[in-house]
């Protein structure tokens, strides 16, 4: 008799249904709002990329001030954040991610067995990208800027592992340089792959 009485009372059901859904409903609002400020530093950094990359392709070239205007702009989005800033700088878009020259004897794709090449970016080795690394290029050279940024989420998904605790993000821009000189030309001196 006492047990079908404690089986129709419904009184403090909700409190252990509460007790079961609070957990499930906490991790999923901060999975979004995790996910908000990823999507939204995303957005944020690649504007900032754009418009640094456009600023530093006059005649100044102020590297510096770009990366900071970028770090500027980011910061409030993602505290902690610190960026990595890469350039690239390549004659024309057709010479984007294209290799030296190089008489490919052997058909491997690759320059070895003293292979002739043209140190066309003036390394003084064969590189499989001709673009200059580090360089905020010359007068109309095509510049590819690269920023990474990684910070550590301001809303902390719990139950997930610690590795995922820090985030990387990363946008690029592609910007041709203005025309306030003239341009260098690729270099032409030949040498022998190893």
């Amino acid at each position: 008799m006492m047990m079908r009485g404690l089986i129709r009372d419904a009184q403090g059901a909700t409190i252990v249904e509460f007790a079961i859904v609070l957990p499930l409903f906490m991790v999923f609002l901060v999975g979004l709002l995790d996910i908000g400020q990823m999507v939204y530093g995303k957005s944020v950094l690649t504007g900032a990329v754009h418009r640094a990359a456009r600023a530093s392709g006059t005649e100044t070239r102020n590297v510096t001030q770009a990366d900071a205007t970028v770090l500027a702009a980011i910061r409030p989005v993602l505290p902690g954040v610190t960026i990595a800033s890469s350039r690239t700088s390549y004659f024309d878009f057709s010479d984007i991610g294209r290799p030296e020259k190089w008489n490919d004897a052997n058909g491997n794709s690759t320059c070895d067995n003293n292979e002739i090449y043209t140190d066309e970016n003036r390394s003084g080795q064969w590189e499989e990208d001709v673009g200059k690394q580090d360089s905020a290029g010359d007068a109309n050279d095509v510049v590819v800027y690269r920023v990474t940024a990684s910070f550590e989420p301001m809303f902390k998904v719990p139950f997930l592992p610690e590795r995922w605790s820090n985030r990387t993000l990363s946008a690029t821009a592609v910007v041709k340089n203005q025309p306030f000189g003239n341009q260098t030309e690729y270099g032409s001196s030949a040498g022998s792959c190893t």
